[in-house]
C-alpha cells in the first residue's frame, strides 16, 4: 500500500524521529525508513524533476508517520500550531500524504531556510519577514517546486507538504503498513 523511498545520488533521506536529532531529543521509530502513499510518490517524482532543472536535490525528513508515533509526538508537545492532535484526523503524515523536507545543492548541502526543521517558532512561517533574503529566496523556490508538483502547504511549517484532499486517504497504523518504523 504504501512506497518505500530509498536514498540515492538524487535523493537524502535523514528520518529525524530516528534518531535523538528532533524536538523529542530522543528517537520515536525504530528504523528511519520513508514511505510515501502512492499518489505522494507520484507527486514527489514531479518534484524531484522539477528540483533538477534547478541543479537541486530533496532532503527527506519525515513522510508517513504511523498513528503511534504521532500520539506520542502530541504526548510530547501537544501543539497544535506545529502537530496535528491524532484523534481530530487532520493528520496528513499518518496517510503517507505528507513530506517533511528540504533543498539540497549538488553537494548535498542544505540550503539555507533561515531555521532548522522542527524548529517550532514563527520564524518557521512561510512568509516570515525577519528570516534573510537568501533564506527567503531558498523558501520561495521550494514552495515553488512544491506546488507545481501538486502538494499543498502548511503555513506553519517552511518544511511541511501535504497532497490537497489529505483527508481523502486512509488514517495507517504501523502495524496495517507493516512498514516497521515502531
Amino acid at each position: 500500500m504504501l512506497v518505500e523511498l530509498h536514498p540515492n545520488k538524487e535523493l537524502l533521506i535523514d528520518i529525524r524521529y530516528a534518531t535523538a536529532d528532533n524536538f523529542t531529543g530522543k528517537p520515536v521509530y525504530k528504523a528511519g525508513k520513508c514511505f510515501l502513499h502512492p499518489v505522494a510518490a507520484e507527486h514527489f517524482k514531479k518534484a524531484q524533476t522539477l528540483a533538477a532543472t534547478l541543479g537541486l536535490r530533496f532532503k527527506i525528513f519525515d513522510a508517513f508517520r504511523p498513528l503511534e508515533a504521532q500520539q506520542a509526538l502530541w504526548n510530547h508537545t501537544p501543539d497544535p500550531d506545529f502537530l496535528s492532535e491524532p484523534g481530530v484526523g487532520s493528520t496528513p503524515h499518518c496517510r503517507g500524504v505528507a513530506i517533511d523536507l528540504t533543498l539540497i545543492d549538488a553537494k548535498g548541502n542544505e540550503l539555507d531556510m533561515g531555521t532548522g526543521f522542527d524548529a517550532f517558532t514563527p520564524k518557521s512561517h512561510h512568509g516570515n519577514l525577519e528570516i534573510g533574503q537568501e533564506a527567503q529566496q531558498n523558501r520561495f523556490t521550494l514552495l515553488g517546486i512544491m506546488t507545481c508538483a501538486g502538494w499543498d502547504f502548511y503555513r506553519n511549517e517552511w518544511w511541511h507538504y501535504q497532497l490537497f484532499n489529505a483527508r481523502q486517504y486512509q488514517v495507517l497504523s504501523d502495524a496495517e503498513t507493516g512498514a516497521g518504523l515502531l
